[in-house]
């Protein structure tokens, strides 16, 4: 009788793929864009919509050009993922070209230059974002107020008119419509003499029906969709856990010292792009460390370099550079924590590896 065929360990099939991977967490950052349009109107899907276009497009072009196949390049929703993730980071109603732009930089510089899909050492989307952030600093910094602070919010045609052409009803101003961010009310408070609980009262950033309570939700939903993604088994617990307690350490010590000068956790937490990025963009497989322990440190860079660049840098939320910062430094980080390999250990006598039988 012929012997079976007995094949080398591993036998366990990963029933995980890239496709599967990125459907997973772009489901669970759907409620957090239903959210979205509930309070900012229907501009992130206009966005979303430009994006996709350009990064299909790009992604195309770039797998042509590197003589690839389309397929399955082209259908493993990476590309959907990382317009997705530009666009929650930018205000919802960018003119289209920052949309475009950020999209085309994220595929071809920081995807297809370095190698594609699993060879890129920065954050696509991040870099993207950093891209027109450095770019247009005051198209970035304007930011469209939820629809409940606004006395006429714009409807979806004028939404659309806005971002194709910059061009506002005419008895409409763009002040009446636009306004400083949590964040960005703190810092800029600060540094003119302000304490923060002057700044708290501010009615238009935290007090009633705030700009804060939008915050809030979408911070509410990305933080139920990250955890489903844990209990899915699609992203580890070490880069969130590392990261949200890092900010929370420092930003509760720095408080305690001086609440009027260093705001809380729970608002370093709940503002700006904190748990969307602890969730959806720190845990990005390829540019984020892949030992156990690496993952923790690499999650707690990224909270440190938040908080510092938060509190005494020059802009109000850090997470595109802190992310790029850590990205460099994986290979150092992955190298120092490699796991001890099973069956050896340290020599307690010499300090040299000795194998344990």
């Amino acid at each position: 009788m012929q012997s079976p065929i007995i094949h080398a360990s591993p036998y366990d099939w990963g029933q995980q793929n890239v496709r599967k991977v990125m459907m997973q967490v772009q489901m669970a950052a759907t409620p957090a864009m239903l959210v979205h349009v509930y309070f900012y109107g229907i501009g992130i899907l206009v966005q979303i919509a430009i994006g996709l276009a350009i990064a299909l497009s790009a992604e195309a072009v770039m797998l042509k050009l590197r003589n690839k196949p389309l397929k399955p390049y082209l259908t493993d929703w990476s590309v959907v993922l990382t317009t997705i993730d530009i666009v929650f980071c930018l205000p919802p109603t960018s003119p289209w070209w920052i949309v475009a732009l950020a999209s085309l930089f994220a595929v071809v510089v920081a995807k297809h230059l370095f190698g594609g899909l699993g060879y890129n050492i920065f954050n696509p989307a991040m870099t993207g974002y950093a891209f027109v952030l450095l770019s247009f600093p005051a198209v970035m910094t304007v930011w469209h107020l939820p629809h409940h602070l606004v006395a006429a919010p714009l409807d979806a045609w004028q939404t659309i008119q806005l971002i194709f052409t910059g061009q506002l009803p005419a008895n409409v101003a763009l002040d009446a419509l636009t306004g400083a961010t949590p964040l960005e009310a703190a810092r800029t408070g600060i540094l003119n003499g302000q304490g923060l609980s002057s700044i708290y009262a501010n009615e238009i950033v935290f007090a009633g029906q705030s700009f804060a309570t939008s915050q809030f939700w979408l911070s509410m939903t990305f933080l139920a969709g990250g955890l489903w993604l844990l209990y899915k088994g699609v992203i580890r617990w070490q880069m969130p856990v590392g990261f949200i307690a890092t900010i929370a350490l420092l930003a509760t010590a720095f408080n305690l010292y001086d609440a009027e000068r260093y705001a809380s956790a729970s608002f370093h937490l709940l503002s700006g792009a904190t748990l969307f990025a602890a969730f959806f963009i720190i845990t990005d497989p390829v540019t984020g460390s892949t030992t156990p322990s690496g993952r923790l440190y690499f999650g707690m860079g990224i909270g440190a370099l938040v908080y510092i660049i938060r509190t005494w840098g020059g802009y109000a939320d850090a997470i595109a550079f802190a992310v790029l910062m850590m990205n460099m430094l994986v290979p150092w980080i992955d190298a120092m924590t490699i796991p001890r390999v099973y069956g050896h250990g340290v020599s307690k006598a010499t300090g040299s590896p000795n194998e344990r039988h």
